[in-house]
């Protein structure tokens, strides 16, 4: 069976990308390796998600995809981006990160928001391609749903009327920005 190692240690990403990649092949997750992650060192999700699969395709010889994703808020100046996880860590969890983003946006008009997500493919002729999807949407003003993971509970996708977090997972991981950017690598690799 042909392997191909997702290069996070996010387990809903894991899960979401191992739903997204052809049933033929065997997920490996870097955790089942031993493998740390590393440094995001990169000022853009591009090159956060090319320094991950570089780094994660050293310990392998076999395909690797890495993801780097993060919701960037219009009114926030497009924070927390690049940041979003780092915010997560720095509060404690993404519940208590999700209550610190609606009480900065409390008196914003604009709740334009957009969840980001550039994706990474290196394949086993260490050939490296990386696209980028975008989902619009805008912030919720409060916190709804359990479902999902990260900020999902306070993203509402343009032509919806619920959150991420309210969303089945099915119907969430076939229109969110891990899946436009996925449906953009297929167009140009074969995975």
């Amino acid at each position: 069976m042909k392997k191909i190692l997702i290069g996070t240690h996010n387990k809903g990403k894991f899960k979401e990308l191992a739903y997204l990649l052809p049933k033929k092949l065997k997920k490996v997750s870097p955790t089942s390796l031993n493998i740390k992650s590393p440094k995001e060192t990169g000022k853009s999700f591009i090159s956060n998600s090319k320094l991950k699969v570089k780094y994660f395709s050293r310990f392998v010889d076999y395909p690797v995809i890495s993801d780097d994703s993060g919701l960037c808020i219009k009114a926030l100046k497009n924070k927390p981006g690049i940041y979003s996880a780092r915010l997560a860590k720095k509060h404690g969890s993404f519940f208590k990160a999700m209550k610190v983003l609606l009480k900065k946006m409390k008196n914003k008009k604009n709740r334009k928001a957009k969840f980001v997500c550039s994706l990474s493919y290196k394949n086993k002729f260490g050939k490296i391609v990386t696209v980028q999807g975008n989902l619009y949407g805008k912030i919720s003003t409060r916190i709804f749903g359990r479902k999902g993971f990260g900020y999902d509970p306070i993203f509402i996708p343009n032509t919806k009327k619920i959150t991420f977090g309210q969303m089945s997972r099915e119907r969430k991981i076939n229109m969110d920005h891990r899946f436009l950017a996925y449906k953009k690598l297929l167009k140009k690799t074969k995975i």
